[in-house]
């Protein structure tokens, strides 16, 4: 099953890092809420705090309520937050001992020496329980669903990766409480056979799975940074670039994985059309089709003491940005659907009066084209004519919209060359846009008789 009345399939992953996740579960609120009928949701992932926020969603949506999963995350949000004297107290010297970390060496204590974190796993497992969340015949109805839920984590004894599946009731409590067993902070979690540990050192978040649900996209939505603007210096630093880079080295091979097959099916798979292509695996009913994979990015720097900040302003701020992103992402997705219908005028609805667009070299040298007159030109030599998304290779929404595009070639055997183009949105509007080809690249207007 691919588009049904247009209405596309998507899988939802949410990477997980304590109090970061807020941002997480901004986008959430503002994708469930928003949508008007162009995309179904159909299945969920997250490890740590982003298990958290998949599992408050994806229990919503079991209602098919996007309201309610705005209720879930806001009440657990703010139910987390410190309020009272005592718990701002608490986690102000919390953040204040890791800052402080990061400049001297203190002493570790073990999370099995100390009353205080299990403590702090309790009272993270009343925290959910707390949630007007029914668990009693949450697996019950959990198996009768058609919607997906996969919370990650890892078997301390085995090594290995565990993508708790809720279609086979194995979806709880403990289950999200050993997706966030940190090692450094918390005790393993007992299910079944198994001890667990946080999923961050294994699949943040689980990504391959979800082909699963037969999505025609996945929405990653990744709180760890790509890039740092510094190198790390302090040990807490260290250690927090360190994990970051190991989530994000299994985000990529997922990633990478999903790209592979969707390029055997554009050059192999029966079909002209992207959304219908399809790869029959020989002597098996089942086939391959192109999945499209986006990832949401939050951008701002943070350090690793503030994943454990749980005052109020941050978590609002958080949560308010993450809305923000996900506004551009939205907006975004808009731009692409105007992208690929080919109509100029759809498209220039999208840029703003003072808007700019770049063309790199060897697109025009390094012609730079400002305002909506001028920009015009741009648009229906190149967007509305020569080049082309590519469905294959991922999109990221950070601080720019980044897509890989397609253009025919300058040579008559007719290849394509590749390039990007990305463009920074504001307020619903395109402020700039650049592109960038390899060199062959020559636009179909140009290759027309009439041009």
């Amino acid at each position: 099953m691919g588009r049904r009345d247009g209405v596309r399939r998507v899988a939802i992953a949410c990477q997980g890092g304590g109090s970061h996740t807020a941002f997480t579960a901004g986008v959430v609120k503002r994708l469930l809420t928003e949508q008007k009928g162009n995309y179904e949701v159909v299945a969920l992932s997250g490890t740590s705090g982003g298990a958290i926020c998949a599992f408050l969603a994806w229990y919503a949506l079991l209602d098919k309520d996007g309201d309610k999963a705005e209720k879930l995350l806001g009440s657990f949000w703010n139910d987390n937050s410190a309020y009272t004297f005592h718990e701002k107290f608490v986690n102000d010297l919390f953040v204040w001992t890791n800052r402080l970390e990061g400049a001297i060496v203190l002493p570790t204590v073990s999370p099995y020496s100390t009353y205080l974190s299990s403590w702090a796993q309790d009272q993270l497992r009343k925290l959910l329980e707390r949630q007007p969340i029914n668990f009693k015949s949450l697996e019950e109805r959990a198996v009768s669903s058609n919607l997906m839920l996969l919370v990650g984590a890892v078997d301390v004894i085995s090594g290995e990766f565990k993508a708790f599946n809720s279609l086979k009731g194995e979806v709880g409590v403990d289950t999200i409480l050993a997706s966030a067993a940190l090692p450094t902070l918390f005790r393993a979690v007992r299910i079944g056979e198994g001890v667990y540990w946080d999923g961050l050192f294994s699949q943040n978040p689980p990504v391959r799975e979800l082909t699963n649900a037969n999505p025609d996209e996945i929405w990653v939505i990744q709180i760890d940074p790509e890039r740092r603007d510094r190198e790390p210096k302090s040990m807490a630093d260290i250690l927090d670039r360190r994990n970051e880079l190991a989530g994000n080295l299994s985000l990529h091979q997922e990633i990478h994985s999903i790209e592979k097959i969707n390029e055997l099916v554009d050059k192999l798979g029966e079909g002209d059309d992207p959304d219908t292509k399809r790869l029959p695996l020989p002597g098996e009913e089942k086939e391959y089709k192109i999945i499209e994979v986006r990832r949401i990015e939050m951008s701002e720097p943070l350090d690793f003491a503030s994943k454990l900040d749980r005052s109020p302003s941050f978590i609002r701020r958080l949560m308010s940005y993450g809305d923000r992103r996900a506004g551009e992402f939205l907006e975004a997705i808009a731009f692409e659907a105007a992208w690929r219908a080919r109509d100029p005028e759809v498209v220039m609805h999208f840029f703003a009066e003072e808007a700019e667009v770049k063309l790199v070299p060897p697109l025009a040298g390094h012609a730079i084209y400002r305002g909506k007159r001028e920009i015009r030109s741009v648009v229906e030599e190149h967007l509305a004519n020569g080049l082309r998304l590519d469905p294959t290779k991922h999109r990221v929404t950070g601080d720019r919209v980044t897509w890989a595009v397609r253009a025919p070639s300058s040579h008559s055997s007719g290849n394509t060359v590749e390039g990007k183009a990305e463009a920074v949105f504001r307020e619903g509007k395109i402020k700039s846009f650049t592109f960038e080809m390899q060199r062959g690249y020559v636009s179909e207007k140009r290759l027309s008789p009439s041009a």
